[in-house]
């Protein structure tokens, strides 16, 4: 069945970084578009990076710049390196397909918190 297993969130200063890995199962990763969504406290979920078949992104405005995915197709692994971390980056982060394509069921995520 199709899987989704994140990892690699933390605790984060201002400034610092955490890299996200996420793997897929049960769906054909290679040529599917994969996606890292998040959703803070009291917010609604929101996308913040696509990564495309050969691993072109893009991106939410706010994150642009300081954000980079990546995506191994041998590993069916997706990847998020967060740099510059803000405080508003803090919320549970997870993957899933594509916007635009039918997801698959939501994994637990990944805690990812910002602070001082």
């Amino acid at each position: 069945q199709v899987q989704f297993v994140e990892s690699g969130g933390g605790l984060a200063q201002p400034g610092g970084s955490l890299r996200l890995s996420c793997v897929a199962s049960g769906i054909a990763f290679s040529i599917t578009p994969m996606a890292w969504y998040r959703q803070a406290p009291g917010n609604e979920l929101e996308w913040v990076a696509r990564i495309g078949n050969s691993g072109m992104g893009d991106y939410l405005d706010v994150v642009r710049g300081r954000f980079t995915g990546a995506r191994d197709n041998e590993k069916k692994t997706i990847y998020l390196q967060m740099n510059n971390l803000k405080p508003e980056d803090t919320a549970v982060y997870f993957c899933n397909v594509a916007p635009g394509l039918t997801k698959g069921p939501w994994g637990q995520g990944t805690q990812v918190t910002v602070s001082s």
